[in-house]
C-alpha cells in the first residue's frame, strides 16, 4: 500500500531544490539534490528530481541513471516516465523511445504521446504510418493546432504539397499567431502567401509575445516580401528573426574554429594511418558531409536513385553517439574530441560503430549494401566516423559561399543550426568547413570526395561519375531521372529535388548585396 502524500517524510533539501528548479537555477539545485541523494540513496523523489535537473543541464547519461533509479525505488508519477522518455529521445535511441512512448499513451490516453509516436515513426521513414496516426489525432482533437502543423509537415515530406498547405492554413485558423505554421506556408517553394496573408502575419507579429512565434513569423514575412521583390523589408525581417533566435543562445563560433585548428595541428597523415581499416559490419555507409543548404539533398536524391544505394535522410546518430561517449569520459577529466579519438581503444570504437549500424537499421527498407546519411553536422565529425566505421565513405558537396551562407540566414532553423543566426557566424562556419576539408585533402588524400554544386547543376555526369568511381559502383542511368524517385524527404529542399535540375538556387544573395558586408568580410576570398 502506497503512502498518501501527507504521510511522506519531509526533506528540507528537496523543498529548497524545488524552488531553485522553478527559478531555473539548475546548477544550484543539482548541488542540493546530490547532497540529498548521498544521504538518502533510495529516496525516489530526490532521484527523480536530480534526473530532471541533469536532463536540463544536458547530462543525459546521468539523467538516465537517476530517473531509472527513481522508478526502481518506487516512483510512479507519469512525469518521471515522461522525463525518462525525453532523455531517451534526446539520446536518439529511437527504437526504445517508440516502445516507451507507446506505453505512456496506453497508460494515460494523452494524445500528445500519440502525436509523439507518429513523429518518431516519421523520423525513421515510416511516413504512411505516421500520416495515418496523425490524421487520427487531428480527427480526435480538431482544435489542437500543433497536431495540424505536424500533419502538414508529414504531408509535405510525402510530396502532397497542396494537402500540406491546407493543413498549415487550418492550424493558422485555430491559432492566428502560430509562427511555425506561417513558416510552413512561406517555405513552400512556390509563392503561396497572398497580400491578405501578409497583413495577417503582420498583425500576428504585433500580438506575438513569445519568440517561438515571433521568430518564424519574421522569417515568413521575409519570404513573402522576397517574393514581392521588396528586398530591404525582406532582409529586415530575416535579420530580426535571426536576432530573436540568437538572443537566448550562447553560440560562439570560436569553439568550432578552435576544434578545426586542433585538427589541423594534431591530425596529420600518421594520425589517420594508425586508424584500423577492418570494416565494422557489412554495410557501406556513405556520409554526405556538407553544410546545410549546400545541395546535399539534391546529391542524395541523385545518388539514391542508383540501384545499389539506399537514401535514408539525415540520421542524428553520429552526434548522439559522440555526445554520449564524450559525456562519459569528460566526467573524469577534460579532453577534446580529437584527443578522445586518438586515445580510443579498438573495442570501444567497434562497439560504437555497431551501435550506429543497429540504430540505422530502423531506417533501412532494402538490403542494398550502400546507404546515405546526409546529416549536415557530420562534416566536423569525419575523423570520429572514420575511427568507428573504417569502411565509411565521405562525399562533400560545396555550393558557392554567398549563396550557401545567405540561404542559411533566410531559413527558420532551430538551435541545431545556431551558426545561421548571424552573418558573421554563418560565414565563419563556411570558412571552417573549407579549412577542415582542405586539411583532410592534404593529410589523407581520397578520404573525402568532393562535388561542385554549380557544375553538378550544369553537367551532372561530370560530377556523378567520379563520385560513383569513388564508391566503386558502375553508372546507372536512373540517376538522371532522380526527380521521379518517390520517397519521403524531410528537408527544406523536398520540393526542389522532385523537379529536374535547375538554376533556381543560383545568385539568390545578389538582391541583398548591400546588406551583406559582414558576410563578405568574414568569407574573404571565398566570397
Amino acid at each position: 500500500m502506497q503512502n498518501s502524500p501527507s504521510s511522506l517524510p519531509s526533506y528540507p533539501l528537496l523543498a529548497d531544490a524545488k524552488l531553485l528548479v522553478e527559478q531555473e537555477e539548475y546548477e544550484r539545485a543539482a548541488s542540493l539534490l546530490i547532497k540529498h541523494v548521498k544521504r538518502h540513496p533510495k529516496e525516489p523523489r530526490g532521484l527523480a528530481q536530480l534526473g530532471f535537473v541533469a536532463m536540463q543541464l544536458g547530462a543525459l547519461n546521468q539523467a538516465d541513471e537517476f530517473l531509472r533509479r527513481a522508478i526502481a525505488n518506487g516512483a510512479r508519477d507519469v512525469d518521471v516516465k515522461r522525463n525518462l522518455t525525453g532523455v531517451i529521445i534526446k539520446q536518439e535511441r529511437t527504437g526504445l523511445a517508440l516502445q516507451m512512448v507507446d506505453a505512456l499513451y496506453r497508460e494515460t490516453q494523452d494524445h500528445t504521446f500519440r502525436g509523439l509516436y507518429a513523429n518518431l515513426l516519421e523520423k525513421i521513414g515510416k511516413n504512411d504510418e505516421a500520416l495515418a496516426i496523425q490524421e487520427q489525432v487531428c480527427d480526435q482533437h480538431p482544435e489542437f493546432a500543433p497536431a495540424w502543423l505536424a500533419y502538414g509537415h508529414y504531408l509535405r515530406a510525402a510530396g502532397r504539397v497542396d494537402d500540406a498547405i491546407k493543413a498549415y492554413r487550418h492550424a493558422i485558423e485555430l491559432e492566428p499567431i502560430f509562427g511555425d505554421a506561417w513558416w510552413g506556408l512561406a517555405s513552400i517553394k512556390r509563392p503561396v502567401l497572398s497580400d491578405d496573408d501578409v497583413f495577417a502575419m503582420q498583425s500576428a507579429l504585433n500580438e506575438a509575445k513569445d519568440v517561438g512565434h515571433s521568430a518564424p513569423l519574421n522569417f515568413a514575412l521575409g519570404r513573402a516580401h522576397h517574393d514581392r521583390r521588396e528586398y530591404q523589408t525582406a532582409f529586415l525581417h530575416y535579420e530580426e528573426g535571426n536576432r530573436l533566435r540568437a538572443q537566448d543562445m550562447r553560440y560562439d563560433s570560436k569553439e568550432l574554429s578552435s576544434e578545426v585548428e586542433e585538427i589541423e595541428r594534431t591530425a596529420n597523415a600518421d594520425f589517420i594511418s594508425r586508424m584500423p581499416n577492418v570494416s565494422v559490419g557489412q554495410e557501406m555507409p556513405v556520409f554526405i558531409v556538407s553544410l546545410p543548404r549546400s545541395g546535399s539533398t539534391l546529391l542524395e536524391q541523385m545518388l539514391g536513385s542508383h540501384s545499389d544505394i539506399e537514401p535514408v535522410g539525415e540520421l542524428p546518430y553520429i552526434p548522439a553517439i559522440l555526445r554520449t561517449y564524450m559525456e562519459g569520459i569528460t566526467r573524469q577529466r577534460r579532453i577534446t574530441v580529437t584527443q578522445a579519438i586518438a586515445e580510443m581503444d579498438d573495442r570501444m570504437a567497434i562497439a560504437m560503430g555497431q551501435d550506429y549500424l543497429q540504430r540505422t537499421a530502423l531506417h533501412r527498407t532494402s538490403d542494398r549494401l550502400f546507404f546515405i546519411d546526409k546529416l549536415p553536422q557530420n562534416w566536423s565529425n569525419v575523423l570520429f566516423i572514420r575511427r568507428i566505421l573504417p569502411q565509411a565513405r565521405f562525399i562533400d558537396i560545396r555550393r558557392p559561399a554567398m549563396d550557401c551562407c545567405f540561404s542559411n540566414f533566410t531559413q527558420s532553423f532551430t538551435q541545431i543550426h545556431a551558426a545561421s543566426f548571424a552573418l558573421r557566424d554563418v560565414g565563419q562556419n563556411y570558412v571552417d568547413n573549407v579549412r577542415l576539408m582542405s586539411h583532410l585533402d592534404r593529410v589523407a588524400p581520397g578520404l573525402v570526395h568532393h562535388v561542385d554544386y554549380e557544375v553538378l547543376v550544369e553537367d551532372a555526369q561530370s560530377q556523378l561519375r567520379p563520385a560513383l568511381d569513388y564508391l566503386g559502383l558502375d553508372w546507372d542511368d536512373a540517376i538522371l531521372n532522380f526527380h521521379r524517385h518517390e520517397r519521403v524527404i524531410r528537408t527544406p529542399s523536398s520540393e526542389q529535388v522532385r523537379r529536374p535540375l535547375n538554376r533556381d538556387g543560383m545568385a539568390v544573395w545578389e538582391p541583398y548585396s548591400q546588406w551583406l558586408g559582414p558576410l563578405r568580410d568574414t568569407l574573404g576570398e571565398l566570397a
